[in-house]
């Protein structure tokens, strides 16, 4: 009886050392550039209560409706995986009273998000995110720093076919005219919308917009602008954000039908796309969301932030991204009684903080040796029977004696 083989759940993938690599760079890129800017660190639980997701997001959106993960309990709660990762860094700091004690924060993650999506290149059910979140300013300066933040970092990995798209939603004060406006524009339409437009339409106009079916993109074409209709507050916001993005040499186009995917956004919208990936052409995304820390429970308080694909972000890739992956020192020996020595000796050689390994499938001489070249090791240390100790430079071949005692203080000169 043969029995059962498992695989991936549809939508995931497993990632192997050969890939790995690639992603821990990238990931150690990002940690090092938002770090640099003053962001830190913050890590929040992989599921949170349902209504969480629902209140910010908005409970008619596309990711509350179809793509959320929900389940219950043994404690009869009904919980969601984390379909984006603003929300559980807004209710952490608010839960943890940070708003008291800190009243202007950076932060930034990298995490896992899921959403029950048509599995495609660049879209997976369970994807990869790294994003930062400011709160407590409510400055056009903080919008232009994570905006400048998001596309240095993409020049940083040699991405270099992008495109910035800036928008401004507006705000409680004025975007309720436009959406009025918006809705007149798109009545004498609707029928020949698609069924969640038609919905739309009346619960949220806005979202029509947002929907990538190319006939209602047709039929929407021609919607007025929502620049038109700004307030004088964020009219004097996006104007200052641009001329700041301007005088940081970062380029963008203005697209009035951006308003992203969440109804949290007020002001500032943002994404870059690169024409790399085809019909998932984004990259990063994000934006200001002034009223999301009230909604949830807390005080008044402005934020901004941006997430960017992880996935997207390495099938974006024009360049190979340089990685050190060689082993520092390989321990080879002649004699199997040998092994315990050259044992501890690679934890001597750890404990200083070399990547080192050896053979631990009980090979000849020659095969360590072969292991080693396939490890990438740039030396091998060779302990012979004989009492000799060899170092090979595994690049130009060339090999000296060397006594034991004077391993670590050679491998520290060269």
């Amino acid at each position: 009886m043969s029995k059962q083989r498992y695989s991936v759940p549809r939508g995931t993938r497993d990632i192997l050392p050969a890939e790995s690599a690639l992603w821990h760079r990238i990931e150690e890129l990002f940690r090092r550039t938002v770090e640099s800017f003053g962001y830190k660190e913050i890590r929040t639980p992989t599921f949170e209560e349902v209504g969480l997701f629902a209140r910010s997001i908005g409970e008619d959106s596309d990711i509350v409706n179809k793509e959320m993960y929900v389940f219950q309990d043994r404690g009869g709660r009904t919980l969601a995986l984390r379909p984006e990762g603003t929300a559980s860094v807004v209710r952490a700091y608010i839960e943890h009273g940070l708003y008291v004690t800190q009243p202007f924060v950076k932060f930034y993650y990298i995490t896992s998000l899921f959403r029950y999506e048509r599995p495609q290149a660049g879209r997976f059910r369970e994807h990869h995110q790294m994003g930062v979140e400011a709160i407590g300013s409510g400055s056009p300066y903080i919008d232009a720093e994570v905006i400048y933040l998001a596309y240095h970092f993409l020049d940083l990995v040699r991405i270099k076919e992008k495109t910035l798209y800036l928008n401004s939603v507006g705000c409680p004060i004025c975007r309720p005219r436009y959406v009025e406006k918006l809705k007149e524009f798109l009545l004498p339409v609707r029928d020949k919308l698609c069924e969640d437009c038609q919905r739309r339409v009346i619960i949220n106009p806005l979202r029509v917009l947002d929907c990538k079916r190319e006939t209602c993109r047709e039929l929407t074409a021609q919607v007025p602008p929502i620049y038109d209709y700004l307030c004088e507050e964020c009219s004097e916001h996006f104007d200052k954000l641009k001329q700041l993005l301007g005088k940081l040499g970062v380029p963008f186009q203005l697209s009035p039908r951006l308003v992203r995917g969440l109804d949290y956004y007020t002001k500032t919208a943002f994404e870059i796309v690169s024409n790399r990936l085809g019909a998932q052409s984004s990259i990063c995304g994000g934006g200001r969301y002034d009223g999301l820390v009230e909604e949830l429970g807390g005080p008044p308080t402005p934020g901004v932030g941006m997430g960017m694909g992880l996935e997207r972000v390495i099938l974006a890739l024009e360049e190979e991204i340089p990685l050190d992956e060689k082993l520092d020192v390989f321990l080879a020996f002649d004699d199997e009684a040998l092994r315990d020595e050259a044992f501890l000796l690679l934890m001597k050689l750890r404990e200083q903080g070399w990547k080192a390994d050896m053979d631990y499938q009980h090979k000849s001489l020659k095969s360590q040796l072969r292991q080693a070249n396939r490890l990438g090791a740039k030396y091998t240390l060779i302990l012979k029977g004989n009492g000799q100790t060899v170092l090979r430079d595994m690049q130009s071949g060339v090999q000296e004696e060397i006594s034991l005692e004077e391993v670590m203080k050679r491998l520290k000169q060269i």
